[in-house]
């Protein structure tokens, strides 16, 4: 809701600053006062391209400046939130500045932000009757949102919207793995020889120096069983070996220390000695017997390391390396071909939600047909009292060429405003107050389920009087019911009806026109009346009726 306006130095007005409250609220004043001006401020909060004739004679700039209650409007918040913009207050300011030379600048909540940004923001709050630019009711996506509203049927968009969203992703990701699956043939067949070139050499860890410890044993088998014999003759097998000397020694220490009791812990050493020498002449004999000139396991040992020379140079450089190769690339060849595996089962999920998309969008566009037909009744039966006798409204579908995360079609309001023509689309409505007036029609049936905030009208008498103006009257005060409404007019009867009347009015100060706002009451309203029936605002003739008119809004 609008609770403060504020304007300097735009056209006639100098400064003005109003407070503004909810319900019905309406300017009146003689022609030429300045009531255009105020709706063309509000205009600039919409986004309107600021012109330099607006700056007031004089001045060096114009200002024009919005205070709304959004603290109710969770989704505007969150918008405002998401670029940096949002208050904790609940208050939404937005600022629009025309220099005299040429540049404009806006602001939102005190951050600089384009004209617009600033439009987008305003046209989320004011919905403004009278220019077609700024008119919600004329953009397609209103539309169908408001007639989804009326309908009852928002739960349903969104089943629908999230069931193709799921159609889609399957879609994408079936796409990317049958991409995925006709440029991987050649290297699924590279993979699996990888895989099984490795596995094959059945390949362990510390091999490689195992092979080459023994490969350089057996091409050196003469000479290795030549020299362990010789060693096992002089440690053990001959007969002056050393360990028979040992022994020998062994006999003569024992025979010392029994001479010289001193010398016992020497007897513990050559024993050790001893021990060694036998145990170390043992192992070397055993080993003679074991090597063995064996061509045929060189051969062999050979083969193997050249083997897993060649995986190295094309997998490694390490073993470890080899290894972990093979493994990489058998789970990627598993992948691969899981893949269709994963390609059957993405083709049955997509073939399930593409039915499961068609079957809901199908009940939407019945529940919207239904809400259409019952909103075109409703909008045909208020037309004529508003003027419109041959007028005539119609919902019209469009089937979209692809299925949309709204339904199958499009939706547009269309009208026709004499009897005799075709409906054509709002946007096309020739008249501002053949538009205005349609407007309010729909703004009054759709009242509860309209989201903008504040609704202005300035166009909406044009052309009409008598019983017509108390009809529209009437439906503008049903529609302030749920919304905050302000409206420009010269019919009485429209002002009568009013929450808050605001007087328009122009005086000559230091020789120079000025536009000022004075709010009425009493008496005072009572005589804006009586001049606007266009009778004496001091008769009392035109006073008593100006007082019927007010009584109205007693019942």
């Amino acid at each position: 809701m609008l609770i403060e306006l504020h304007i300097e130095n735009l056209a006639v007005i100098e400064r003005l600053s109003l407070r503004l409250g909810s319900g019905l609220t309406v300017f009146t004043g003689e022609t030429g006062t300045g009531k255009s001006i105020i709706v063309g401020a509000l205009s600039l909060l919409l986004g309107e391209r600021a012109s330099t004739e607006a700056v007031r004679a004089g001045a060096a700039r114009a200002v024009v400046e919005g205070v709304f209650e959004v603290s109710g409007l969770a989704e505007l918040r969150e918008r405002l939130r998401a670029r940096g913009l949002d208050s904790d207050d609940g208050l939404l300011i937005l600022r629009r500045e025309i220099a005299v030379e040429g540049r404009s600048r806006s602001w939102v909540n005190g951050g600089a932000a384009t004209a617009a940004i600033v439009g987008e923001v305003g046209r989320a709050l004011v919905d403004f009757h009278g220019q077609h630019e700024h008119q919600t009711l004329i953009r397609a996506d209103e539309q169908r949102a408001i007639l989804d509203a009326w309908s009852g049927c928002e739960e349903q968009v969104g089943a629908a919207g999230a069931a193709l969203l799921e159609v889609r992703d399957l879609s994408r990701r079936l796409d990317s793995l049958e991409e995925k699956r006709r440029s991987s043939g050649r290297r699924a067949l590279e993979l699996r020889d990888q895989a099984e070139a490795i596995e094959k050499a059945r390949l362990s860890d510390g091999e490689e120096e195992s092979l080459e410890q023994e490969a350089h044993r057996l091409a050196h088998a003469d000479e290795l069983a030549r020299l362990a014999n010789d060693l096992h003759q002089v440690l053990y097998a001959a007969e002056d070996a050393v360990v028979a000397r040992l022994d020998d020694a062994r006999r003569t220490l024992a025979h010392l220390i029994r001479l010289d009791p001193g010398l016992t812990e020497a007897s513990g050493q050559l024993e050790d000695a001893f021990q060694s020498v036998q145990e170390l002449g043992r192992q070397i004999g055993e080993y003679g017997s074991r090597v063995e000139n064996d061509p045929g396991r060189l051969d062999e040992v050979r083969r193997r390391m050249d083997l897993l020379f060649r995986l190295r140079a094309r997998y490694g450089p390490t073993l470890a390396d080899v290894m972990r190769a093979g493994q990489a690339a058998r789970s990627e060849l598993e992948q691969l071909e899981g893949s269709v595996l994963d390609e059957k089962a993405l083709r049955a999920r997509l073939a399930e939600a593409q039915e499961a998309y068609g079957r809901l969008a199908a009940e939407l566009t019945a529940t919207r047909a239904a809400g259409a037909a019952r909103l075109d009744a409703e909008v045909n039966r208020l037309l004529p009292r508003l003027a419109m006798q041959g007028g005539r409204f119609v919902t019209h579908f469009d089937p979209l060429r692809e299925p949309g995360v709204h339904g199958l079609e499009t939706v547009e309001f269309r009208v026709s405003a004499n009897a005799g023509f075709e409906p054509a689309a709002l946007a096309r409505v020739a008249s501002g107050g053949e538009l205005s007036r349609i407007m309010l029609a729909l703004k009054a049936i759709l009242a509860r389920h309209d989201r903008l905030a504040t609704l202005v009208f300035d166009e909406i008498d044009s052309g009409i009087g008598g019983a017509t103006a108390a009809v529209v009257a009437e439906r503008l005060r049903e529609v302030a019911a749920h919304h905050q409404v302000f409206v420009v007019t010269h019919l009485p009867q429209i002002a009568a009806l009013a929450d808050h009347h605001l007087a328009v009015r122009k005086d000559d100060a230091r020789g120079r026109a000025s536009t000022s706002v004075d709010v009425l009451e009493g008496e005072v309203r009572v005589a804006e009346l009586a001049r606007m029936l266009g009778g004496d605002a001091a008769s009392e003739t035109g006073r008593a009726h100006a007082r019927a008119l007010l009584a109205r809004r007693q019942d």
